[in-house]
């Protein structure tokens, strides 16, 4: 038993590493990360994704969890003891809500700096993406490597 319970635990730690590395995407066919090459989605995905987003149940969604995560943050001590992947999670959360026909990445680092990369519809949706992010508690700067890119047929 006690050369079996360091083992489990470095397992547990090993495992909790790689599934703490992803970063939100605001849909599936998003990139994997804000600096790989966004690739033009197609219509059918770009239509799903809006669909999706813009459903009264999903922004209810959306809303709620911003609301939980913000409550969370300033019971357990505010932006200092705030989780990355919180930040993250949260500025997807706002930008999926917001900019439905998207297909986004966003990662966070430990000192708000948000980085944001894939593909938007048009100028308007990346002029969004800044003023947006900031709306979130804790985002200091917000790095946009998205790039315009309308959906293909």
């Amino acid at each position: 038993m006690q050369k079996l319970t360091p083992f489990l635990i470095s397992g547990l730690l090993v495992f909790g590493v790689a599934a703490c590395d992803n970063a939100s995407k605001t849909s599936e066919s998003a990139p994997n990360n804000p600096n790989e090459a966004p690739q033009t989605p197609t219509a059918k995905i770009t239509q799903a994704s809006q669909q999706d987003a813009q459903s009264e149940v999903r922004r209810k969604q959306l809303d709620a969890d911003i609301r939980a995560r913000e409550q969370r943050n300033n019971t357990t001590g505010g932006d200092t003891q705030r989780a990355k992947g919180d930040l993250s999670s949260e500025v997807r959360s706002k930008l999926e809500a917001n900019i439905p026909k998207s297909q986004l990445t966003v990662s966070a680092s430990g000192d708000g700096i948000v980085t944001v990369g894939g593909t938007v519809s048009n100028q308007k949706e990346l002029a969004k993406i800044e003023p947006l992010s900031k709306q979130i508690k804790g985002v200091k700067t917000v790095v946009v490597k998205a790039t315009v890119a309308p959906p293909k047929n």
